[in-house]
């Protein structure tokens, strides 16, 4: 059941966040300042309400799996959650709830972009980030293999 668990979590949680990403720039690209505050009060519900407790059991089932296993690709997995939990808690999720309170008041001022910037850059992060560690889990249970370094000829 770990496994199961690990696995939905560990795609429901980058969905979301690309969800986020994308929905945001294209609205703000192309959308009306009410289509921004609808959007920003989305991502804050039901948006956090489900990437949250999808980035916890993730992180929860990803270290009750790992209690057995040692190395390399473990230690970084979990050095790159510990990042993307307070990345998503510290910066995320503040700027989210900012951002839909803002934008619900019609504030889309200096201010407004710039905490919109903050939140852009932290969600590439993460997404990067859970990529490496989505990566590096494929490889810990055999489904992606590391290509071999092409063979040099000597001279």
């Amino acid at each position: 059941m770990p496994k199961r668990a690990h696995l939905i979590a560990g795609i429901l949680a980058p969905l979301c966040l690309v969800a986020f990403f994308l929905s945001t720039v294209i609205v703000e690209l192309f959308g009306s300042h009410a289509a921004v505050a609808q959007l920003k009060a989305l991502i804050v519900t039901p948006g956090l309400w489900i990437m949250i407790p999808a980035m916890a059991a993730a992180g929860g089932s990803g270290m009750f799996l790992s209690q057995s296993r040692k190395g390399r690709l473990i230690d970084a997995k979990k050095k790159r959650m510990a990042f993307i939990a307070a990345n998503g808690l510290l910066v995320l999720v503040p700027c989210a709830i900012v951002l839909s309170r803002w934008a619900a008041a019609g504030a889309f001022d200096g201010a407004f972009y710039v905490v919109q910037a903050i939140e852009l850059i932290a969600g590439a992060t993460n997404f990067w980030l859970m990529g490496s560690n989505m990566r590096d889990g494929l490889r810990l249970a055999g489904r992606l293999h590391v290509a071999a370094a092409p063979a040099t000829r000597a001279s």
